[in-house]
């Protein structure tokens, strides 16, 4: 886990997982500041994963569901020991930790018609307004992806709004430190979009280009520094992207498995998720679907939490 300099990149190498439960598709770490816990999710194998920092990787709980479970959140005033907000096949939903099961809130067909059988969630997150923001796309099984996704927009777990039709992989979305600019990731077309974001009424202007990826993999999942750097896995690459606040590439963590699919601070750490490499070979094709921890000397913003209207 080297911290190396490559010219004006600094770079930092991971060698081995913190945790490797080999899952298909892990995605969406948390960190749990009150618990000391990470959670992440396996979408594709229907599972969220915790492991508690304090005792190690032989601590790891995880919660079966009987459909993909794509990213969750803190809501406001709930003990996130108890229950999560998760983003579901045909919605959100609150999720009772104790006992596994699940109750909507809110589904995509509210805000929308459309074809929900052949969609499921995505990535998302909790705007400072206490919205949680939260993308759809093709569900497994059924051919290549289709721009048939959508940004979704949930506020107080009683409205759905369509914020952004014809997407393919829309993932991440995140907020500069001063909350004025929300980031958005559309994997499938390599970019990140940003918006001037009100922080009086939420609402979005000024739609433009961040970033735009050239390599051969796409952006997937992100999280921002204090200091406004997004960092930015990369499926097919191998790494995790640190870009300044004028895009500039600043940072490289370098991982030994090609489907890096998004990170967490916990303090200066980087938690990161990843996915199976099945057509991989040795180490790549071993260590698909780890969580890997690297320290890079700097931290992160804390999550909002959702605001639910009971």
């Amino acid at each position: 886990m080297a911290d190396t300099q490559q010219g004006e990149i600094q770079q930092w190498h991971v060698t081995e997982p913190y945790v490797n439960l080999h899952n298909q598709l892990g995605e969406g770490p948390y960190y749990e500041k009150t618990t000391n816990v990470v959670r992440w999710v396996d979408i594709q194998g229907k599972k969220i994963h915790s492991v508690s920092l304090a005792d190690g990787p032989e601590s790891v709980k995880t919660i079966q569901l009987d459909v993909p479970v794509t990213v969750t959140a803190n809501v406001e005033g709930v003990d996130p020991q108890e229950k999560i907000l998760v983003g579901l096949k045909q919605g959100i939903a609150l999720l009772n930790r104790k006992t596994g099961q699940y109750e909507y809130l809110t589904r995509f067909s509210a805000a929308s018609t459309g074809d929900y059988a052949r969609l499921r969630s995505n990535d998302g997150a909790v705007d400072p307004h206490g919205r949680f923001w939260v993308g759809t796309m093709t569900d497994f099984g059924l051919g290549d992806f289709k721009p048939e996704g959508s940004l979704f927009r949930f506020d107080l777990g009683r409205t759905a709004e369509v914020m952004r039709k014809g997407l393919t992989i829309p993932n991440s979305v995140g907020w500069s430190p001063d909350g004025k600019i929300m980031y958005f990731t559309h994997s499938s077309d390599r970019q990140v979009i940003a918006f001037d974001y009100d922080p009086v009424n939420g609402s979005l202007s000024n739609e433009r280009v961040f970033y735009q990826h050239t390599g051969p993999g796409e952006p997937d999942g992100f999280r921002v520094d204090k200091d406004g750097n997004v960092w930015h896995a990369v499926w097919g690459e191998s790494r995790v992207l640190k870009l300044s606040p004028e895009a500039k590439l600043i940072g490289q963590v370098n991982l030994p498995t090609r489907h890096i699919t998004c990170c967490e601070f916990v303090g200066t750490e980087l938690f990161i998720t990843s996915a199976a490499d099945e057509e991989g070979e040795g180490r790549s094709k071993e260590q698909g679907g780890s969580l890997f921890r690297v320290d890079v000397g700097t931290t992160g913003l804390p999550h909002f939490e959702f605001k639910l209207d009971v």
